[in-house]
């Protein structure tokens, strides 16, 4: 059963955050739902004929984008379905749009995400026109030390996930491993987006979605 008072805190904090986003160069949209948010993403936020590259994301899953992606209407580099995943991701590099999700948004208006290849960070920095992130309310936090700290703790969820056999895969808590499968390689924060205004879009959703 859906807590109203839940929702009710999620649109209140959602919100403030839009306008610290907003203050620093990011284009917001709010989405009460993952309909809501769908909609805003395909018939506003991306257009048709455009090149589209993706991270991987729980969010965007649940947003059951793929197939729409695939069509015809775009030229998608699908990490998904491809015989190279490292070529396809450094093609999305150049695409005209990467759509992604994020690991932790704060209310003053930074993202903190952490990788593995990096490929999805490298995006979200440089190389593709627009970016659009796609994020749960579930990943607000008050602070950057509070986003940090999200997502070393998520960090066990996204091996488990991606089938890598690492220490927290076992024991369920992040730690600073030394090996080829761990996951905690590449953080990315991004403080503001104003010196390229325009570049980057966020759709916040009042749901809890991926981890």
């Amino acid at each position: 059963m859906e807590n109203k008072y839940r929702k009710w805190f999620g649109e209140k904090r959602g919100w403030k955050a839009l306008e610290a986003f907003e203050e620093k160069g990011w284009k917001t949209y709010y989405a009460e739902t993952l309909e809501a948010a769908r909609e805003t993403l395909l018939n506003t936020c991306l257009p048709k004929n455009v090149s589209v590259g993706l991270g991987g994301s729980e969010t965007l899953g649940a947003l059951d984008i793929l197939p729409v992606l695939r069509s015809a209407d775009y030229r998608l580099f699908d990490r998904y379905n491809c015989a190279d995943h490292f070529e396809v991701c450094r093609e999305s590099l150049a695409a005209d749009y990467f759509i992604t999700g994020a690991n932790a948004l704060t209310v003053s208006g930074e993202m903190v995400n952490l990788d593995c290849s990096g490929s999805r960070v490298a995006a979200m920095a440089y190389g593709p026109r627009k970016i659009i992130v796609v994020v749960g309310i579930n990943k607000l936090v008050n602070t950057l030390e509070d986003a940090i700290a999200r997502v070393h703790a998520i960090a066990p969820m996204n091996c488990k996930r991606n089938n890598h056999r690492t220490p927290c895969v076992e024991n369920g808590v992040c730690t600073d491993c030394n090996m080829p499968a761990r996951m905690c390689n590449h953080l990315l924060i991004t403080f503001n987006a104003k010196k390229f205004e325009g570049k980057y879009t966020l759709i916040l959703i009042n749901e809890d979605l991926g981890f």
